[in-house]
């Protein structure tokens, strides 16, 4: 391909190390985006709370699709700048079903800042140490818009939980997810990684065919799908390696940031 405007690139298991970290060839690939008149977009099911060091890595350019679609975070000024919510009626429609039809589950939800977990949903090592995460019982939980639900189930395998969950709230929400463990995360109704990129590309009158964009797991399907080019890292997910033009090698091997030197 041509010299894409714009990169749109997943984070965790793709431009990330497996530790979290930016490598420095990655953080010099992006800024090579930058410095030839390109678009670097991170597009992520990380919330905003877990950006902060990535923003630095970045020196604070650009912006961030996070929460799989539903939050447009500035990593300027580390803010969320457009919202896409799931309503509380609709938050307590889906794990009432969910419930009742999966033994097992437990909840939690993200907000623009913030989230809340019931009692038997495990924190994971990122949130243990934060302040801002409320226990709450199921009433308070679905009492506020929120920008994602995540369900987690303690033995499912994520597939097996991800086509149960389309059957069963698919009408409500978008279930997807981005784990090696039972957790589904749902978005607002049609809300995707593609359908946020796609209204920032339309704004910066960006074509999908000037677009590359890089990924992992089946969160990054639609965009994958959406993009003119579209790699997989090595280490993906099998529905994604089936899914994209190109693979590249993986994560820890800096397989976004060789994509970006040749293409830059």
């Amino acid at each position: 391909m041509t010299t894409p405007r714009l990169v749109a690139t997943d984070l965790d298991g793709t431009a990330l190390r497996s530790d979290g970290s930016v490598s420095v060839r990655t953080v010099a690939a992006f800024a090579r985006v930058e410095e030839a008149g390109g678009t670097l977009v991170l597009v992520t099911g990380r919330p905003p709370r877990w950006m902060h060091a990535v923003a630095g890595a970045v020196r604070h350019r650009g912006l961030a699709i996070c929460a799989n679609g539903a939050l447009v975070y500035d990593l300027h000024t580390e803010e969320v700048v457009d919202a896409h919510l799931i309503a509380p009626d609709v938050l307590e429609e889906s794990v009432r079903r969910l419930r009742g039809h999966i033994d097992g589950l437990a909840f939690s939800v993200e907000y623009e800042q913030g989230f809340a977990h019931e009692a038997d949903f495990p924190v994971g090592r990122w949130d243990a140490q934060k302040l801002n995460g409320e226990r709450v019982g199921r009433s308070t939980l679905t009492s506020r818009p929120c920008a994602k639900l995540l369900a987690l189930h303690p033995s499912m395998h994520p597939d097996d939980l991800h086509h149960r969950a389309l059957d069963i709230v698919g009408d409500l929400v978008t279930p997807t997810h981005s784990s090696g463990r039972g957790l589904i995360e749902m978005s607002a109704h049609g809300v995707t990684k593609a359908t946020a990129l796609a209204a920032l590309a339309a704004e910066l009158g960006i074509k999908p065919a000037d677009v590359v964009a890089f990924g992992d797991m089946p969160n990054d399907l639609p965009m994958l799908a959406w993009a003119g080019t579209s790699y997989a890292v090595a280490n993906a997910h099998k529905d994604v390696l089936a899914a994209v033009d190109h693979v590249t090698a993986a994560n820890n091997d800096d397989g976004v940031a060789r994509i970006i030197e040749d293409l830059f």
